[in-house]
């Protein structure tokens, strides 16, 4: 049985409910990442004590399930998308967003599929836009790949801003930190490609890297898509 399908206990002596239990590890989670999050520390924020978590909670495994779900809330598209197209960007763009806001977020991300409502429903969302383009198996190749891409992508995102806390160094103070060593190397010929891209290339944000990406992505969605 899972969490969601187990009935809560009674809420007595202390007041308390799977909701305030997930409110709460959200909140450790935001402030200090998923290893701040143990049911003595959401017990100690909900004055409880850590055995009464149990009969809402059996592991660390089912609140990050909860936590993920919650989240999804926040996925979920305020109207129903005008098309299969809308309705893809508008799920990958609302995942970077709660990625953002929810850093703990792209550590989950992935794996297993999540079964809580808030999540059902927002995959609901995806798939009924794309319903009758294609056949079954097709669409979920559609819907995996944009997937994927999200997914790497906000990762990439979270992993560069997590370097640069624990640096202390803006990307722009990295370049120029190591940029005698690439100078160095790159003058020695052996990398030529990459010396175009170092000296041409245009730099660009995270969020212009994200929907330009997504767009490439959804093009080539769109031709297999036109294909069937």
């Amino acid at each position: 049985m899972t969490v969601w399908d187990r009935p809560e206990p009674s809420n007595r002596p202390v007041p308390l409910d799977r909701a305030g239990i997930v409110a709460a590890a959200v909140a450790l989670a935001d402030e200090g990442g998923l290893e701040e999050v143990s049911l003595r520390k959401v017990a100690a924020r909900l004055n409880a004590g850590p055995m009464r978590l149990y009969g809402y909670i059996s592991t660390k495994e089912e609140l990050f399930d909860l936590m993920v779900d919650e989240v999804h809330a926040e996925i979920l598209p305020a109207e129903p998308p005008g098309d299969w197209r809308e309705a893809l960007r508008g799920h990958a763009v609302l995942t970077r967003q709660a990625a953002l806001r929810h850093e703990w977020l792209a550590d989950l991300l992935g794996g297993r599929p999540a079964l809580g409502p808030h999540t059902l429903a927002a995959t609901e969302a995806v798939l009924a836009a794309l319903d009758g383009l294609a056949d079954v198996d097709t669409v979920m190749r559609a819907v995996e790949t944009v997937s994927a891409y999200t997914i790497g992508a906000i990762r990439r995102e979270i992993a560069n801003l997590r370097a640069e806390r624990a640096s202390g160094l803006s990307d722009r103070e990295w370049q120029r930190a190591h940029g005698p060593h690439v100078t160095t190397m790159l003058a020695t010929g052996r990398f030529p490609a990459l010396a175009k891209v170092v000296h041409d290339g245009t730099e660009v944000d995270a969020a212009t890297s994200f929907a330009t990406g997504l767009d490439w992505v959804l093009d080539a969605v769109a031709a297999h898509l036109s294909r069937r």
